[in-house]
């Protein structure tokens, strides 16, 4: 009977790890591919940040992702926008750290996982529905 020396040949292990690692190549130059880029939106649409539309109705059905941005455009004469926590929204009122915005184009990059509340100060508009609660979910 013939015996085997032991040794694993150096084109036994070779061939295997490139096969691995070219398929692991062609699996991240695929998702990299079809990476998805972040999307701006116009708040409110043609309107704008407006109170003529309810803003949880436009952001309604709308996947929010991190990186996205947030346009607000809006006449910066009559409106604003503030970024307030969930009782700030569900008041109308701005509590203290809250974050405002009056420049009539406004733009927020979205956090992965950060809860956006943003309102208005004037509270007849907030009330009326210039508000909106968002989450930005981890991008794909």
């Amino acid at each position: 009977m013939a015996q085997s020396s032991g040794h694993v040949s150096y084109v036994a292990v070779t061939v295997p790890i490139a096969i691995v690692m070219t398929v692991l190549c062609l699996f991240l130059a695929n998702a990299v591919t079809y990476a998805r880029r972040p999307t701006t939106y116009i708040v409110g649409g043609d309107d704008g940040w407006d109170p003529v539309v309810p803003m949880d109705t436009w952001a309604r059905g709308k996947t929010f992702y991190a990186g996205d941005i947030l346009e607000f455009k809006y006449d910066y004469q009559r409106f604003n926008l503030i970024v307030v926590n969930r009782t700030g929204y569900e008041t109308c009122e701005a509590n203290v750290g809250a974050i405002e915005y009056s420049s009539g184009d406004d733009k927020i990059q979205l956090n992965y996982g950060y809860n956006y509340f943003i309102g208005t100060y004037t509270p007849e508009d907030c009330t009326t529905g210039l508000k909106m609660a968002i989450k930005a979910l981890a991008p794909r």
